[in-house]
Protein backbone atom coordinates (compact mmCIF):
# COMPACT_ATOMS: atom_id res chain seq x y z
CA UNK A 1 0.00 0.00 0.00
CA UNK A 2 1.71 3.24 -0.93
CA UNK A 3 2.33 6.34 1.89
CA UNK A 4 -0.11 9.13 1.39
CA UNK A 5 1.42 12.06 -0.21
CA UNK A 6 2.19 15.20 1.56
CA UNK A 7 -0.67 16.90 0.48
CA UNK A 8 -3.11 14.14 1.65
CA UNK A 9 -1.50 14.57 5.19
CA UNK A 10 -1.94 17.92 5.13
CA UNK A 11 -5.38 17.86 4.26
CA UNK A 12 -6.25 15.35 6.45
CA UNK A 13 -4.23 17.47 9.34
CA UNK A 14 -5.96 20.78 8.12
CA UNK A 15 -9.57 18.53 7.81
CA UNK A 16 -9.14 17.20 11.78
CA UNK A 17 -7.62 21.23 13.10
CA UNK A 18 -10.79 22.62 11.65
CA UNK A 19 -13.64 20.18 12.69
CA UNK A 20 -11.91 20.96 16.54
CA UNK A 21 -12.08 24.67 16.24
CA UNK A 22 -15.84 24.42 15.09
CA UNK A 23 -16.47 22.23 18.44
CA UNK A 24 -14.64 25.36 19.93
CA UNK A 25 -15.62 27.74 17.67
CA UNK A 26 -16.44 30.60 21.06
CA UNK A 27 -12.33 30.46 21.78
CA UNK A 28 -11.48 31.01 18.06
CA UNK A 29 -13.31 34.43 18.30
CA UNK A 30 -11.20 35.44 21.56
CA UNK A 31 -8.23 37.17 19.79
CA UNK A 32 -10.76 39.37 17.37
CA UNK A 33 -13.17 40.61 19.93
CA UNK A 34 -9.87 41.37 22.30
CA UNK A 35 -8.53 43.42 19.44
CA UNK A 36 -11.67 44.92 19.15
CA UNK A 37 -11.96 45.73 22.78
CA UNK A 38 -8.24 47.17 22.66
CA UNK A 39 -9.06 49.54 20.00
CA UNK A 40 -11.94 50.73 21.32
CA UNK A 41 -10.42 51.84 24.41
CA UNK A 42 -7.84 53.95 23.38
CA UNK A 43 -10.23 56.94 21.78
CA UNK A 44 -12.46 56.38 25.08
CA UNK A 45 -8.72 57.01 27.16
CA UNK A 46 -7.12 59.68 25.09
CA UNK A 47 -9.89 61.26 23.58
CA UNK A 48 -11.17 61.44 20.45
CA UNK A 49 -9.11 64.09 18.40
CA UNK A 50 -8.26 62.18 15.30
CA UNK A 51 -5.19 64.02 15.19
CA UNK A 52 -4.00 62.19 18.21
CA UNK A 53 -5.10 58.61 17.51
CA UNK A 54 -3.39 58.78 13.81
CA UNK A 55 0.04 59.34 15.50
CA UNK A 56 -0.76 56.29 17.67
CA UNK A 57 -2.89 53.97 15.49
CA UNK A 58 0.08 52.01 13.67
CA UNK A 59 1.44 50.92 17.31
CA UNK A 60 -1.69 50.18 19.06
CA UNK A 61 -2.81 47.84 16.18
CA UNK A 62 -0.15 45.94 15.86
CA UNK A 63 -0.04 45.82 20.04
CA UNK A 64 -3.41 44.67 19.81
CA UNK A 65 -2.82 41.88 16.98
CA UNK A 66 0.35 40.30 18.95
CA UNK A 67 -1.32 40.27 22.45
CA UNK A 68 -4.37 38.77 20.97
CA UNK A 69 -2.75 36.12 19.20
CA UNK A 70 -1.20 34.96 23.00
CA UNK A 71 -4.76 34.34 23.72
CA UNK A 72 -4.51 31.19 21.79
CA UNK A 73 -1.22 30.03 21.99
CA UNK A 74 -1.05 27.93 24.55
CA UNK A 75 -3.74 25.97 22.82
CA UNK A 76 -2.14 24.96 19.86
CA UNK A 77 -0.57 21.62 20.97
CA UNK A 78 -2.03 21.30 24.57
CA UNK A 79 -5.49 20.07 23.55
CA UNK A 80 -3.54 16.89 21.43
CA UNK A 81 -1.19 16.58 24.81
CA UNK A 82 -4.44 16.31 26.81
CA UNK A 83 -6.25 13.54 24.53
CA UNK A 84 -2.98 11.68 23.82
CA UNK A 85 -3.08 12.54 19.59
CA UNK A 86 0.13 14.48 20.26
CA UNK A 87 2.00 11.17 20.91
CA UNK A 88 0.71 9.41 17.78
CA UNK A 89 1.59 12.07 15.55
CA UNK A 90 5.42 11.82 16.62
CA UNK A 91 4.89 7.99 16.18
CA UNK A 92 3.33 8.23 12.81
CA UNK A 93 5.55 7.82 9.57
CA UNK A 94 4.25 11.80 8.69
CA UNK A 95 7.08 14.34 8.85
CA UNK A 96 5.95 16.14 12.09
CA UNK A 97 6.97 19.38 10.94
CA UNK A 98 5.11 19.21 7.77
CA UNK A 99 2.30 18.58 10.36
CA UNK A 100 3.06 21.15 12.25
CA UNK A 101 3.36 23.86 9.66
CA UNK A 102 -0.49 22.78 8.70
CA UNK A 103 -1.44 23.29 12.14
CA UNK A 104 0.23 26.54 12.35
CA UNK A 105 -1.49 27.13 9.13
CA UNK A 106 -5.18 26.43 10.51
CA UNK A 107 -3.99 28.60 13.77
CA UNK A 108 -3.20 31.80 11.26
CA UNK A 109 -6.23 31.34 9.60
CA UNK A 110 -8.32 31.18 12.03
CA UNK A 111 -7.22 34.05 14.17
CA UNK A 112 -5.15 36.30 12.22
CA UNK A 113 -7.04 35.94 9.26
CA UNK A 114 -10.07 37.28 10.78
CA UNK A 115 -8.29 40.80 12.22
CA UNK A 116 -6.55 40.91 9.18
CA UNK A 117 -9.85 41.10 7.30
CA UNK A 118 -11.20 43.56 10.41
CA UNK A 119 -8.31 45.72 10.18
CA UNK A 120 -9.91 48.31 8.11
CA UNK A 121 -12.39 48.94 10.66
CA UNK A 122 -10.09 49.13 13.36
CA UNK A 123 -7.74 51.37 11.28
CA UNK A 124 -10.93 53.83 10.97
CA UNK A 125 -11.59 53.44 15.23
CA UNK A 126 -8.29 54.85 15.10
CA UNK A 127 -8.31 57.59 12.65
CA UNK A 128 -5.76 56.07 10.66
CA UNK A 129 -5.13 58.15 7.13
CA UNK A 130 -6.27 55.96 4.43
CA UNK A 131 -3.11 56.58 2.34
CA UNK A 132 -1.68 54.30 4.78
CA UNK A 133 -4.11 51.28 5.12
CA UNK A 134 -1.78 49.31 2.48
CA UNK A 135 1.32 49.70 4.24
CA UNK A 136 -0.40 48.22 7.28
CA UNK A 137 -2.17 45.37 5.84
CA UNK A 138 1.16 44.66 3.98
CA UNK A 139 3.10 44.81 7.34
CA UNK A 140 0.25 42.51 8.81
CA UNK A 141 -0.03 39.85 6.61
CA UNK A 142 3.73 39.13 6.47
CA UNK A 143 4.40 40.04 10.43
CA UNK A 144 1.19 37.80 11.62
CA UNK A 145 2.23 34.47 10.38
CA UNK A 146 5.66 34.87 11.13
CA UNK A 147 4.14 35.70 15.12
CA UNK A 148 2.79 32.41 14.25
CA UNK A 149 5.40 30.64 13.51
CA UNK A 150 7.66 31.95 16.47
CA UNK A 151 4.60 31.28 18.82
CA UNK A 152 4.58 27.09 17.37
CA UNK A 153 8.08 27.39 18.49
CA UNK A 154 7.73 28.69 22.26
CA UNK A 155 4.19 26.69 22.28
CA UNK A 156 5.98 23.18 22.11
CA UNK A 157 9.00 24.44 23.97
CA UNK A 158 6.38 24.83 27.37
CA UNK A 159 3.49 22.17 26.11
CA UNK A 160 4.86 20.15 28.79
CA UNK A 161 4.44 22.57 31.67
CA UNK A 162 1.30 22.81 33.34
CA UNK A 163 -0.22 26.35 33.68
CA UNK A 164 2.71 27.68 31.19
CA UNK A 165 0.27 30.74 30.02
CA UNK A 166 2.61 33.46 32.20
CA UNK A 167 5.44 31.34 30.91
CA UNK A 168 4.71 31.31 27.29
CA UNK A 169 4.05 34.95 27.22
CA UNK A 170 7.21 36.04 28.86
CA UNK A 171 9.34 33.64 26.83
CA UNK A 172 7.33 34.77 23.20
CA UNK A 173 7.05 38.40 24.20
CA UNK A 174 11.26 39.23 23.75
CA UNK A 175 11.03 37.31 20.18
CA UNK A 176 7.93 39.31 18.96
CA UNK A 177 9.75 42.92 19.56
CA UNK A 178 11.48 42.69 16.02
CA UNK A 179 8.78 42.02 14.53
CA UNK A 180 6.75 44.77 16.01
CA UNK A 181 9.50 47.04 15.57
CA UNK A 182 9.59 46.90 11.82
CA UNK A 183 5.75 46.10 11.19
CA UNK A 184 4.70 49.45 13.20
CA UNK A 185 8.41 51.46 11.90
CA UNK A 186 7.04 50.68 8.28
CA UNK A 187 3.50 51.99 8.51
CA UNK A 188 5.19 55.07 10.78
CA UNK A 189 7.62 55.76 8.21
CA UNK A 190 5.15 56.05 5.37
CA UNK A 191 3.49 58.21 7.53
CA UNK A 192 6.33 60.49 7.18
CA UNK A 193 7.09 60.27 3.50
CA UNK A 194 10.19 57.75 4.23
CA UNK A 195 10.83 54.56 2.40
CA UNK A 196 9.13 51.90 4.10
CA UNK A 197 9.31 48.97 1.64
CA UNK A 198 12.96 47.87 3.50
CA UNK A 199 11.15 47.05 6.62
CA UNK A 200 8.55 45.04 4.67
CA UNK A 201 10.95 43.04 2.75
CA UNK A 202 12.80 42.87 6.40
CA UNK A 203 9.51 40.90 7.15
CA UNK A 204 9.26 38.98 4.23
CA UNK A 205 12.70 37.37 4.83
CA UNK A 206 12.03 36.57 8.14
CA UNK A 207 8.86 35.02 7.58
CA UNK A 208 11.05 32.90 4.74
CA UNK A 209 13.47 31.95 6.93
CA UNK A 210 10.75 31.18 9.36
CA UNK A 211 8.64 29.15 7.43
CA UNK A 212 12.02 26.78 7.20
CA UNK A 213 13.36 26.60 10.51
CA UNK A 214 10.05 26.88 12.84
CA UNK A 215 8.25 24.02 12.22
CA UNK A 216 11.44 22.10 12.28
CA UNK A 217 12.70 23.67 15.47
CA UNK A 218 9.17 22.86 16.99
CA UNK A 219 8.95 18.99 16.12
CA UNK A 220 12.39 19.28 17.58
CA UNK A 221 10.61 20.54 20.67
CA UNK A 222 8.07 18.70 21.02
CA UNK A 223 10.02 15.55 20.73
CA UNK A 224 11.79 16.78 23.83
CA UNK A 225 9.17 17.77 25.75
CA UNK A 226 7.24 14.15 25.91
CA UNK A 227 10.61 12.12 26.62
Amino acid sequence: MNAPSLLALAKAQAERDLRLVWRRRGDALQPLMFALMVVALFPLALGAEPGKLAKIAPGVLWVAVLLSGLLTLDNLFRSDLEDGSLEQLLLSRAPLAWLIAVRVAVHWTVTALPLLIATPLLAELLALPHDLLGPLLASLALGTPLLSLIGAVVAALTVGIRRSGMLLAVLALPLYVPVLVFGAGAVAAASQGLPWLGAIYLLGAGLALALVLAPLAAATALRIALT
